[in-house]
């Protein structure tokens, strides 16, 4: 093995060239536990959001709903199910004022409010500057 920024990088010549001789270097040997099915069943099974850290509903401000009207976005039952999501991560990791950005729209949240403030559509997003934000998510 070759070190490289004291990360042990291995050979990579000596790797099976066809699938087969992969699939039987990769397979694990009578009685070994693969290290990573704890972890990812733990994973799958915990969820991602308590239901403690996502508020009852997502408010939506008075100017964001005119935004939403001007900008013709429509926040459906996916959309609102994203927003909701995603404001219960952004509390849990302490965000307050956060971008969260869907395939739909970019939205302004105040995390402590469960408002959004502003929506932007996806089509105007590259020449926005969003300002005062602490946080971003991505929902896509």
């Amino acid at each position: 093995m070759a070190k490289v920024n004291s990360l042990l990088i291995p050979n990579v010549s000596s790797l099976p060239s066809d699938v087969k001789s992969a699939e039987q270097a990769n397979a694990l040997r009578p009685g070994e536990k693969s290290e990573f099915k704890g972890i990812i069943e733990r994973e799958l099974l915990q969820p991602q959001v308590n239901p403690s850290d996502v508020g009852a509903k997502v408010n939506v401000s008075t100017h964001a709903v005119k935004r939403l009207q001007e900008r013709n976005i429509e926040l459906d039952g996916n959309e609102y199910m994203k927003l909701k999501e995603a404001i219960g991560k952004l509390r849990a990791k302490g965000g307050h004022d956060s971008l969260v950005i869907t395939n739909k729209a970019a939205y302004v949240v105040d995390v402590d409010k469960n408002t959004v403030v502003t929506a932007v559509d996806k089509n105007n997003m590259n020449e926005n500057v969003f300002t005062k934000i602490d946080s971003t998510i991505f929902m896509m």
